[in-house]
């Protein structure tokens, strides 16, 4: 099985700059984006053989997610189900016979961390929301997480030690969810490589000079790890300030 996920920073403009070529040369049978910037009704996509699964944000051109999914799935949920976390799109979970697929949109703690707090709340209301599913079945989840966890994850660590998403707060909260019993699959293959970041900003030439982060993860429940397959950074694939990551997984 291929799953794919890609924040697209904003899904119109991603789809002028070729999103629906990678969609259909990559043919994956789960395709999970974040960050798609927009309303019902705003965009009509043609995915022959998908079904497709919208959360939209309640701020117009914010935030949102949406799964586009070649296996029906047993059920969808939208959010978590506590109203102060499902207002911005944040979350799907589809259902299937085997596993949970759980799509987020992180919150960012924004500069000057004026969003920290609320960070560290989602953080930990999250981490109960996938155990809970966990103790039902495994867990395969993916996104964007708004955080690189280990000094390996970015380029310039010493100089972004207390920016949004690279905080000691941040980092914790991620070191606390794989130890509740979860596997960053990317470092499960690859423990010590080196620059393998996912986005890049828009400033100073960073993606061609590969000065970046690694935020954007799949990460599964640790009865899963013989089912592994591989896990990739397609950074060569522009159209966003992020890069598509997949997933290979014998399910």
């Amino acid at each position: 099985m291929r799953l794919v996920s890609w924040n697209v920073n904003g899904l119109r403009a991603c789809v002028r700059k070729g999103f629906l070529d990678y969609f259909r040369e990559i043919d994956a049978d789960i395709f999970c984006i974040q960050e798609i910037k927009l309303q019902e009704g705003q965009i009509e996509l043609d995915l022959e053989g998908y079904r497709q699964y919208w959360n939209y944000a309640e701020q117009k051109g914010y935030s949102g997610t949406a799964v586009f999914t070649k296996i029906e799935p047993l059920s969808v949920n939208y959010g978590v189900g506590i109203e102060e976390h499902d207002q911005e799109g944040r979350v799907i979970t589809l259902e299937f016979e085997e596993f949970y697929l759980v799509n987020v949109y992180t919150p960012n703690s924004q500069r000057e961390l004026t969003r920290l707090d609320y960070r560290m709340d989602w953080e930990d209301m999250f981490r109960d929301y996938l155990k809970d599913l966990d103790s039902k079945k495994p867990v395969i989840l993916c996104g964007d997480l708004n955080v690189a966890h280990r000094e390996i994850d970015l380029k310039n660590p010493k100089t972004n030690r207390r920016n949004a998403g690279f905080t000691d707060e941040e980092r914790s909260k991620m070191t606390k969810l794989l130890e509740s019993g979860f596997i960053d699959t990317f470092r499960y293959f690859y423990p010590d490589k080196e620059d393998a970041y996912t986005w890049w900003s828009y400033m100073r030439k960073s993606r061609e000079r590969n000065i970046g982060w690694r935020i954007d993860y799949f990460i599964v429940s640790e009865r899963l790890k013989e089912n592994l397959v591989d896990s990739e950074i397609h950074s060569e694939v522009m159209g966003s300030d992020h890069c598509p990551v997949l997933l290979e997984i014998a399910m």
